[in-house]
């Protein structure tokens, strides 16, 4: 088991505590899963269909265009 040194503001600490209480576990527990949840990435058979359709779209996107399309639709 390693160790983590983590600064955190007293009004955190004090509400994950007793977060942690509630629940029955202890805050290392907490951030244990926490940190395996965000570090692990999707699947992708976990992301809907429709977002996997889209994924990528919006990289050769032009935004002035965008811009302009829109400032003249709304004129």
């Amino acid at each position: 088991m390693s160790k983590l040194t983590l600064s955190v503001t007293p009004a955190v600490v004090s509400r994950a505590k007793r977060y942690a209480k509630q629940q029955g576990v202890s805050i290392s527990q907490m951030v244990e899963v926490y940190l395996t949840v965000v570090s692990q990435p999707a699947e992708p058979a976990e992301i809907p269909p429709i977002l996997r359709s889209l994924r990528g779209l919006l990289k050769t996107a032009d935004v002035q265009s965008y811009r302009r399309h829109l400032s003249r639709k709304y004129r």
